[in-house]
């Protein structure tokens, strides 16, 4: 049997090949959007991907689940759990199977069985893998479960998903019970077997999963509060508390995923080469998405673009911020950032309409450009402490509660055009986060809408803190 895990850091997204070495075969898990890297690694293997399979409808990426079965002529395991509302709509296009609760299929001599693990998704399920070669006493027993968004290191997948983010009412609380008895069901299993969830540390489907790759049900036994927790309703009131909020693209992306995505376009981004033919081409009402560090932004950017750094919350903050129905120009620094992968990271939740691309280089040809301030903690805290400019935490509320600076208000970054008739537009606004890269991605938003007195706090509420200035809670 062979093992491969492939892991998308943007995401927090791990997916799976399994493969039979003695018949050359093998099965794609939980497969992200961009497929050629199974088909890839089969190759080199000199394996086949007849099958792939997916533990639920995801909610935070788009599924390489239907492109791959195309491609590949692969068989499709999909769950038929979970009542209709929750039933894979694209399967009359791709090879398929329907599974549920107790099914098993074979990939070479590795076999497969299906256990319901509801909660986090009605439709939710978990694979036992059994060795069936294994020429010891283990050849009968499994030796790991695929768990999906159900069970992660450290945590659980968050039950409140349907009702939060894709709007179905009243469904939190069920779905965490469920989720419970889905845990009592895990707990009877051997200790020695493997763990191999679909998300680490960074994922906003739970709120403190480890960032170990993998684990085994005694070491979750020991250390997963979820494992822990024998009573019902003391589980239910911990996994529904302070669940971060989820970012609105979830919902489309259970959409996507339910009716099946469509193929990727797989012409190249055009490169811009002056600014001319920029200008021409964003004064058509296109979204510039600047991918620049912060301080490069602050100082030199074009008017009414979007800075969203090309960090590890590049693909959350687009996720929340992006119009997914308008064509996107993109800004990036040729020295650190490769427009292939800020593409491919865009693609990977959906936003596949990446028409041109500029180097920050060609913007020098621009003469002036839109500027803002950016400032530390020992400039401005004189003007905070008295109140002389408005502050605006974009923080989430789990940190505003923990503490704030004095006089700030919150209005956390997701939600900041919703209060753009509260910002007033005649005096310097200071916008702040943790650590200054979320007000960042603010301030372009506040210029973008015609804000144009704002200073970035450096540093952010940490440097705040370092510097033992008075907080408020």
């Amino acid at each position: 049997m062979l093992l491969e895990c492939f892991y998308h850091d943007k995401l927090a997204h791990a997916s799976y090949i399994v493969g039979c070495q003695d018949h050359g075969v093998a099965i794609v898990i939980d497969p992200g959007r961009h497929i050629e890297q199974y088909i890839e690694f089969a190759t080199r293997q000199g394996l086949d991907i007849i099958a792939v399979t997916e533990t639920h409808i995801h909610a935070d990426f788009v599924s390489g689940t239907k492109e791959l079965a195309l491609c590949c002529n692969a068989t499709v395991y999909a769950s038929d759990e979970g009542d209709c509302e929750w039933k894979y709509q694209y399967l009359a296009q791709v090879p398929y199977q329907l599974i549920k609760d107790g099914s098993e299929f074979n990939i070479g001599t590795i076999q497969f069985q299906v256990i319901h693990t509801p909660g986090h998704t009605p439709e939710s399920i978990s694979f036992l893998v059994i060795d069936t070669k294994q020429h010891n006493y283990t050849n009968e027993k499994p030796i790991g479960i695929f768990t999906g968004d159900f069970l992660f290191v450290g945590d659980v997948g968050r039950p409140d998903l349907l009702e939060t983010a894709v709007g179905i009412p009243h469904h939190a609380r069920s779905s965490a019970e469920q989720l419970f008895h889905s845990i009592q069901k895990i707990k009877t299993m051997p200790a020695y077997l493997q763990i191999w969830p679909s998300h680490r540390a960074g994922s906003s489907c739970g709120k403190s999963l480890g960032a170990i790759p993998s684990s085994t049900i005694g070491y979750e036994k020991h250390f997963n509060w979820a494992f822990q927790t024998e009573e019902q309703d003391s589980f239910v009131m911990n996994v529904l508390s302070g669940q971060p909020e989820p970012p609105p693209y979830f919902a489309q992306m259970k959409q996507i995923n339910q009716s099946g995505p469509p193929i990727r376009n797989q012409t190249l981004v055009k490169k811009i080469e002056s600014f001319p033919v920029f200008q021409q081409i964003a004064r058509t009402g296109k979204q510039i998405i600047d991918t620049r560090e912060p301080t490069f932004f602050a100082s030199g950017h074009v008017e009414g673009s979007l800075n969203i750094p090309y960090n590890q919350s590049f693909t959350t903050w687009c996720g929340w911020l992006i119009d997914y129905n308008q064509d996107l120009i993109i800004v990036i620094d040729p020295l650190s950032t490769d427009i292939n992968k800020v593409r491919r990271d865009l693609e990977a939740i959906g936003l596949d309409r990446t028409i041109v691309y500029v180097s920050s280089n060609t913007l020098k040809e621009m003469g002036p450009l839109e500027t803002y301030e950016e400032r530390t903690v020992q400039e401005m805290f004189h003007h905070i402490r008295s109140g002389t400019y408005p502050v605006i935490d974009v923080r989430n509320k789990a940190e505003w509660e923990e503490g704030h600076l004095p006089h700030a208000k919150h209005m956390m970054l997701g939600h900041l055009t919703e209060h753009l008739h509260d910002i007033p537009k005649n005096c310097p606004i200071v916008v702040q986060c943790r650590s200054g890269i979320r007000s960042a991605i603010a301030a372009s938003i506040l210029r973008k809408y015609g804000v144009k007195e704002v200073i970035n706090l450096q540093g952010g509420y940490l440097a705040w803190l370092e510097a033992k200035f008075p907080i408020c809670k």
